[in-house]
């Protein structure tokens, strides 16, 4: 029988998002439930690319029997903008071995590699829009995610670093990430801010990294790909070809 992969819905009244409790960075979006599986299901594969090498044996699943919801949150205003927003049940807990730690910066790693692969391919190519034109340039996703990652650390209880260029700040915020990642699962990190609220776990703090990194990869890739297969034909055939 083949195993069956644990998985949890965040849901909001205009999206739901469809995430791997085991899995962190393996999440996926839709309108609704049945939405968000099919697609978690879909991008199984490609998440299986991204751990190749990494020794950490996902295998991805071939059929919606394969993944069983263990649980199901309330979504908030922010699920329904597309964000993730609520930590299951799993990520409250504080605990986090040498084995797991090792496990959650492979997968970080492997995200910011799929990332850094996507940005690069893209380089000198136009990402496809939405209908109404919608959709960050590439310079700007890669500022949208050195910011997230400053609100991720803040979030977890670790100094932002400064850094004078994109390209350091990316490569600061980084490092800072794995050193927060290490300082929050020893127990380095008190649970509670100086103000009194309550800061991720190291748990969820993985998740939320890992998962914005390669939904951006996705992203990306995606775009590339639609803006080429609508642009690919009009290169090839004269005819209709812009009149300059």
């Amino acid at each position: 029988m083949a195993t069956r992969l644990k998985v949890y819905l965040e849901c909001g009244a205009k999206r739901t998002f469809a995430g791997s409790l085991d899995w962190p960075g393996w999440c996926r979006q839709g309108s609704n439930e049945r939405d968000a599986l099919a697609a978690l299901l879909a991008y199984g594969p490609q998440y299986a690319a991204i751990l190749a090498g990494t020794r950490l044996d996902f295998v991805a699943p071939k059929d919606l029997t394969q993944l069983a919801v263990i649980e199901r949150l309330p979504g908030t205003a922010t699920t329904n903008f597309g964000a993730l927003s609520v930590a299951p049940t799993v990520d409250h807990d504080r605990s986090c071995d040498a084995p797991n730690l090792e496990r959650f910066e492979k997968i970080v790693g492997a995200g910011w590699r799929a990332f850094d692969e996507a940005v690069k391919a893209a380089r000198g190519k136009t990402l496809a829009t939405g209908p109404r034109g919608g959709g960050r340039s590439l310079e700007a996703i890669v500022t949208h995610v050195i910011g997230a990652d400053s609100g991720h650390l803040t979030a977890v209880g670790w100094k932002v670093p400064e850094a004078a260029t994109p390209a350091e700040q990316l490569t600061a915020i980084r490092e800072a990430i794995l050193a927060a990642l290490q300082a929050s699962a020893t127990g380095e990190i008190l649970s509670q801010g100086p103000r009194g609220g309550a800061r991720w776990t190291a748990r969820y703090f993985v998740r939320r990294v890992a998962w914005h990194a390669i939904a951006h990869a996705w992203e990306i890739e995606r775009r590339v790909g639609a803006n080429e297969a609508i642009v690919g034909p009009a290169l090839t055939n004269p005819s209709s070809s812009p009149t300059v």
